[in-house]
């Protein structure tokens, strides 16, 4: 009897192991799928007369995961993401327990939550104001759908321009710049220059009555240059331009007018026409999202109609010293098992955590090959410890014939 239990333990073990190539080719084009390795175990021996000792079969398969990289593959889905390296992406489930999985083909439900194609919420950090912090605790990814970026006070604005070095005194050069108040209003803010003498040159800033419940006080200055055309070293930055009372009840608001870029003029005084080559100011008006996409880095990007682009969400990453030690639980999941360390959450590429690829997935690491070669390997075992069964059952029907 020990024999033909050692050759059913046998052909248990195959059988198992041959399930196993069976799921990993059936999850050749699984997104995120990781390859199950049949691992084979002896079970204690025997002793069988002085000295002698034979084996008793093979314990029971256990299929190991192999977490190894599989080929990024890039798509044309927006919430598509890739990691490549070490990591998971964290999940959680229905009853809020913890998930992990490599598969990151996500999807928006109909409230604007972040879920897995088979509906774990995706977790990470998100501000739909753009200023998201990752230092606090992660939670569910929500952006609700048809969500308006807030106005932007305009806090500072600048003119780079050229004012002619041949103009008269008294030449004067004007012109204007948009700004917005922390309702959203669009105002025109104008700047004269005035020709005062040689490399010499005052301007005033005005905001238009109309726009206010009071006359505004133009805020004046004088810009000097040296005989290169260049700001002079002893121009002071304009003093701020302090707006109080809109017409239309936005917060008072003040304004740096900045003339430098770093340590270099922003205006020049050349012999070539008074001429503006670029504004800007740091300010936005509302705007409604028009679309959202994940990024490199795992950036969730919304972009809005005024052409705007804000980066509102982060993905996170969870790592784990031995990744190897996870249980799948279907759907492309796993959690942690008895053997496992304690998940470490974070940003990608830090602390050993892999990087995520926007609008791209992770194919099934399946080696179709090399399973091909295991399932013909398992199934001449299981046909060897078959063949050992009939052979002790035809050993034993001999034996029986002996007492007749």
């Amino acid at each position: 009897m020990p024999d033909f239990m050692t050759a059913l333990s046998a052909l248990d073990a195959h059988s198992k192991a041959i399930d196993a190539v069976g799921s990993n080719l059936a999850n050749l084009n699984t997104t995120g799928y990781k390859t199950g390795v049949a691992a084979f175990r002896d079970m204690v021996t025997q002793t069988v007369g002085p000295g002698g000792q034979i084996g008793v079969g093979v314990a029971p398969v256990t299929v190991q995961r192999q977490f190894a990289q599989g080929a990024t593959q890039a798509t044309s889905g927006p919430l598509d993401a890739a990691i490549q390296g070490d990591g998971f992406f964290l999940l959680r489930n229905l009853q809020g327990k913890e998930l992990y999985t490599r598969a990151g083909n996500f999807r928006f439900d109909s409230s604007g939550k972040l879920l897995t194609n088979t509906g774990e919420s995706v977790q990470g950090w998100v501000d739909p104001t753009g200023k998201v912090t990752t230092t606090g605790p992660v939670g569910n990814i929500v952006i609700p759908a048809g969500t308006l970026k807030p106005p932007l006070k305009t806090t500072t604005f600048s003119l780079d321009l050229n004012l002619n070095a041949q103009a008269a005194k008294g030449d004067v050069f004007s012109t204007s710049i948009d700004i917005y108040d922390s309702l959203g209003a669009v105002h025109t803010v104008s700047v004269t220059y005035t020709k005062k003498g040689a490399n010499s040159w005052d301007y005033s800033i005005s905001v238009p009555t109309a726009d206010l419940k009071s006359a505004f006080t133009p805020v004046t200055g004088t810009l000097t240059f040296d005989a290169a055309g260049k700001l002079d070293s002893s121009t002071t930055a304009p003093p701020t331009v302090a707006v109080k009372g809109w017409a239309n009840g936005a917060q008072d608001q003040d304004m740096a007018f900045q003339i430098l870029n770093g340590t270099t003029g922003r205006v020049t005084q050349y012999a070539q026409s008074s001429a503006v080559s670029g504004i800007a100011q740091d300010g936005s008006g509302a705007a409604g999202m028009l679309k959202v996409a994940i990024a490199d880095g795992g950036k969730i990007l919304a972009s809005y109609s005024d052409g705007k682009t804000l980066a509102i969400g982060q993905l996170a990453l969870v790592s784990f010293r031995n990744s190897d030690s996870l249980i799948p639980t279907g759907d492309n999941n796993f959690q942690v098992g008895a053997d496992s360390s304690a998940p470490v959450i974070g940003l990608p590429e830090t602390g050993g955590r892999g990087k995520i690829l926007g609008s791209a997935l992770e194919a099934s690491n399946v080696d179709l090959a090399k399973e091909f070669t295991n399932l013909m390997v398992y199934q001449r075992g299981y046909q060897a410890n078959a063949k050992v069964i009939t052979t002790m059952d035809d050993l034993t029907q001999a034996t029986l014939n002996l007492k007749q």
